[in-house]
């Protein structure tokens, strides 16, 4: 296993522990308890990591290791990792040069923002001592972390725990559990380098505080130390064995609940929004996105049978509906939302009707009101979409839905570096379309109005996006609201007239090539790339700085979440025979599911480069990436 591979643990507030299997923090993000002030979001990094190290009669050993300018690894716990597994939690074995062998593990519990650390001695030693230091910040978790005196060392102790304030009023306070001694001894480290933010050209240098040291005597037994946000911690007893024993046996009998790994990788993303729930769009940056919420949610509930949890989010999200659109940033209180996405909206009508269709086959229908709060929602959506709206969103006289407007993108496709619009997609792209007759389609399942619209756009659809010569689908047809203009790019959004949607709007010859040129000319196997190779400005790695890296983001590099609608439109062309699908899941969905042991363990990253070997890049753990692969998993190969 790669060293470099990270882990994550998810409390299902939104806060999390995360770091790589080294143990060597690589991001601004890696933390061992960054908590969700406001769930999902406030997230506020509170311990930012540890040292640790064991005396033995045979020498001090370090566990732990840290990375320094100029490119010093320091100490050298890294290399005393005999073995490291992710499942259930991450867990470590060290083997020190006496013989020595000592567990440590991590683990989240779900529902509060509490850590747990759990070392322990493995065989017969003399004496093992284990010392541990906390590294501290209380800082945005987007923002770093610097020397200065305004940091408050000193803790709180009172009823067997200690409780860090180190600036105050606005940063919650951590709060420490153990059962072993504590030595306040404040300190400075310095300048710890992240090198993933350095390889995104962001500032990648940070400075933590260590209010003290806790020292075990592993030779009695487990050395437990639990780190939680004020508000949360659990009784002082927890610290003893018998009581972290009774929360350990809790946590694995939840996780062992879930069907699959996959189901429970899923379950990561599934975070509270005030009385409700919501999806978590990747870790660990991301927060709440409308478009991916409601791609995510039709395999990460939907798939996963569960239909409570899906039903409480699209309710939930129906009162943001306005003008027809949906915002592409669920609005918090205080925030302006961002009517900036012409699909979101679009993919709520295609989460509502699979919700109502999975509801019925499940015998378990929505209470009325919920059906008709929904309904209402994707009602609005057509109407204001076909009456026209926001940024130039409106249904053009052939039925086709027209879209954008100068300085402003759309499409999922959305990369933009201050003023520059990387792929505008202006006009009718070819998955709106995809989108727009599916919504009608489903409107017209009440209303013999959108059963007439759908009539007409389908043709125009038909008509107006083959592109002959290529014997694949325009990307865009209208282009900058030119009339008889076509895009021949060669992109994956074509897929979606074939698969990834209800309904399949291309059938025979032509969704047969379709399907061919994307395989040929996108495929990868870790998802499709967004441009094919030798097109005109493709690019084949995802590195540099922002704008080097936002200007490739759909110039070539490859999408995990979009293997979800090729390979239901690769077994749709094939007829959906059950020999298709096995052939599939040998094909595509097992080199996917392969990679979930190569960079965020058990999940799926958001991206990779475009050209071989197919570095994962981007967001590690990505919620529309695990979604699409579940339901691969649980519906479409089924």
């Amino acid at each position: 296993m790669d060293a470099k591979a990270e882990w994550l643990e998810a409390d299902g507030l939104g806060g999390f522990a995360s770091g790589t299997v080294s143990g060597i923090r690589t991001r601004r993000y890696h933390a061992l308890l960054l908590a969700a002030t406001t769930p999902p979001t406030g997230r506020m990094l509170l311990v930012n990591g540890l040292e640790a190290w064991v005396e033995t009669p045979g020498g001090k050993f370090a566990l732990s290791s840290q990375a320094y300018p100029p490119d010093v690894v320091h100490p050298d716990g890294h290399r005393r990792i005999q073995a490291f597994t992710s499942d259930p939690w991450p867990r470590w074995t060290f083997a020190f040069e006496d013989g020595t062998v000592v567990e440590q593990e991590i683990f989240v519990t779900h529902g509060a923002p509490v850590t747990a650390c759990v070392w322990r001695l493995k065989g017969a030693a003399k004496s093992a001592r284990l010392s541990v230091r906390p590294l501290l910040s209380g800082r945005d978790y987007h923002s770093m972390h610097h020397e200065n005196p305004s940091f408050r060392f000193d803790p709180e102790t009172a009823d067997g725990r200690l409780t860090y304030r180190p600036y105050g009023k606005g940063v919650p306070a951590t709060v420490v559990l153990h059962n072993g001694d504590y030595h306040q001894q404040p300190e400075w480290f310095r300048n710890f380098v992240y090198a993933e933010e350095r390889n995104r050209g962001l500032d990648f240098q940070e400075d933590l505080a260590s209010p003290g040291s806790f020292h075990f005597d592993l030779t009695r037994g487990e050395a437990v130390w639990i780190l939680a946000a004020e508000g949360s911690a659990p009784a002082p007893g927890l610290a003893a064995p018998a009581a972290l024993e009774n929360l350990r046996s809790a946590e694995l009998k939840r996780r062992k609940a879930f069907p699959s790994r996959l189901h429970r990788s899923a379950d990561a993303y599934v975070v509270r929004r005030g009385a409700g729930k919501t999806i978590v769009a990747g870790y660990p940056w991301f927060t709440d996105w409308g478009r991916d919420t409601f791609i995510s949610l039709r395999g990460i509930c939907l798939a996963a049978g569960r239909l409570d949890e899906a039903r409480d989010i699209l309710v939930e999200w129906a009162g943001a509906v306005s003008e027809g659109m949906l915002p592409n940033r669920f609005p918090d209180r205080g925030d302006t939302p961002e009517y900036n996405s012409v699909d979101a909206s679009l993919w709520y009508v295609i989460a509502v009707q699979e919700l109502l269709t999975a509801a019925e086959a499940a015998k378990r229908p929505l209470a009325p009101r919920d059906r008709q709060t929904l309904l209402r929602a994707a009602e609005s959506i057509l109407v204001g979409f076909s009456n026209g709206t926001r940024h130039g969103i409106r249904m053009d006289d052939d039925g086709l839905l027209s879209a954008g407007e100068p300085g402003v993108q759309l499409t999922w496709m959305d990369a933009k570096v201050g003023d520059w619009v990387v792929t505008p997609r202006i006009g009718k792209p070819v998955e709106i379309e995809a989108l727009w007759l599916n919504a009608l389609r489903i409107g017209g399942i009440f209303s013999e109005r959108w059963a007439r619209l759908y009539k007409r756009a389908w043709e125009a659809f038909r008509n107006r996006f083959w592109n002959a010569t290529g014997n694949c689908l325009f990307d865009v047809v209208d282009v900058e609201q030119k009339k008889g203009t076509a895009d021949p790019t060669v992109r994956p959004n074509q897929i979606f007239a074939v698969g990834g949607l209800p309904m399949q709007l291309l059938d025979g010859e032509r969704a047969r090539q379709v399907v061919d040129t994307v395989e040929r000319r996108l495929w990868t196997p870790v998802g499709l790339r967004s441009l094919a190779p030798g097109s005109p400005g493709y690019v084949a790695r995802y590195q540099g700085g922002v704008r080097e890296r936002d200007g490739s983001y759909h110039m070539g590099t490859v999408w995990a979440w979009l293997l979800g609608p090729f390979v239901e439109a690769w077994v749709r062309v094939r007829g959906g025979t059950a020999d298709a699908k096995r052939e599939a899941r040998a094909r595509f969905l097992a080199p996917l599911l392969q990679h979930m042991e190569e960079a965020g363990l058990g999940h799926v990253s958001e991206i990779a480069d475009g050209d071989p070997p197919h570095t994962p890049r981007g967001c590690p753990f990505q919620a529309w990436s695990v979604g699409e692969a579940l339901r691969l998993d649980q519906v479409v190969l089924r």
